[in-house]
């Protein structure tokens, strides 16, 4: 058994969500408490979850602390029941359903919550901070704390022109999946992968754990409601993934708009990205935002903030992809072919990107 961490998080927080979700799976001791202005200041920013290990580090950003995690348990003998599948095609859905949850579900998650959900958020925001105060009390804080988070909406492309695409995209989203959960207990199996903790963090915190749109799910996606539950008090360290590398049918539907209108806008970040880059050799650190583009959701056409961290994930299965070799690689590409993803992934990284003191940093 190895030593208790600390998850500094919140029950409203999208990430946490994910996070939590991991480490009940994997069987670490936890405690959860709020994060604390000296944690913060070490981390370098407020923002959660961070995870404070028996070591005394300080780990931020949920895929950084699952890698830790994975590699720590691998030491102490768990590495059978890593959530990173061995089979080359599953690994490689597993890391780009990730990036799907953590990039591109960020957008309707933001926008249920605070189109539809607004007096239970703004309460939880107090609730969270001044857990003993009034409701009232609670309200108020939560109006002035959650300015920021209500003002970023048009930053990731929510406005007027956007929101009827997004729920489009999100309704939709939900019917494939619920068709798939109702044959999987998960993504790749009755084992949870890294996708499906990327998956996680919108589909819980915000659109399961929100009440109108909680209620939204059960109705239109039981099986997603039912496999929200199952993210969150699993059997820990059981489950296989599906035999032979197999990708099943029903997440075809799901890569499809995937690589149709989500990879189009992460690669022009790569190449907004390079442009800053080029533009500013002598810079130590990117810029979490480096512009505006378009992008569609839905049908749908807006403009966002470029965000500049999504490379550092997309990076991720871009690189698993160009590993690939022999049989392995012939067999991937006539899987990412049949979904119009093959010429994506094999688009270079103009220059590439990577964290360094919770910085994203040239490489």
């Amino acid at each position: 058994m190895i030593p208790a961490y600390t998850l500094y998080g919140a029950a409203i927080s999208l990430y946490t969500g994910k996070a939590r979700a991991y480490l009940r799976y994997r069987n670490v001791p936890f405690v959860e408490e709020a994060g604390r202005p000296e944690i913060f200041e070490r981390v370098g920013f407020r923002m959660i979850p961070v995870l404070h290990t028996p070591d005394d580090e300080l780990i931020q950003d949920t895929t950084v602390i699952i890698d830790h995690l994975e590699a720590r348990l691998a030491e102490a003998g768990s590495g059978d029941a890593s959530i990173y599948p061995a089979g080359r095609a599953q690994r490689l859905v597993a890391l780009l359903f990730e990036v799907y949850g953590d990039e591109w579900l960020l957008i309707p998650a933001m926008h249920y919550r605070w189109a539809y959900n607004l007096d239970f958020i703004l309460e939880e925001f107090g609730k969270t901070v001044i857990p003993e105060a009034s409701p009232e009390e609670q309200r108020a804080l939560g109006e002035k704390i959650s300015a920021p988070f209500r003002g970023s909406l048009p930053i990731l492309g929510i406005t007027d022109d956007t929101t009827t695409g997004i729920e489009l995209d999100y309704e939709r989203l939900l019917r494939h999946l619920n068709a798939h959960f109702a044959n999987h207990r998960y993504l790749l199996g009755s084992r949870p992968s890294i996708g499906d903790y990327g998956l996680m963090g919108p589909l819980y915190a915000h659109n399961y754990r929100d009440p109108w749109s909680g209620d939204q799910m059960r109705r239109i996606a039981p099986n997603v409601a039912r496999w929200v539950g199952s993210m969150n008090t699993p059997a820990p360290n059981s489950g296989r993934f599906l035999p032979d590398d197999e990708i099943p049918e029903t997440l075809l539907p799901l890569l499809e708009v995937m690589f149709d209108e989500c990879m189009p806008t992460l690669m022009a970040t790569i190449d907004a990205n390079a442009a800053w880059i080029e533009s500013n050799p002598d810079t130590a650190e990117i810029p979490r935002g480096v512009g505006e583009h378009e992008f569609v959701i839905g049908g749908a056409r807006g403009k966002r903030m470029i965000r500049s961290y999504s490379q550092w994930m997309l990076q991720r299965p871009l690189d698993d992809y160009r590993s690939l070799e022999g049989e392995d690689r012939e067999r991937v590409d006539r899987l990412f072919e049949s979904v119009g993803g093959k010429d994506w992934l094999q688009r270079p990284i103009q220059r590439r990107v990577g964290r360094r003191n919770n910085r994203l940093v040239p490489e």
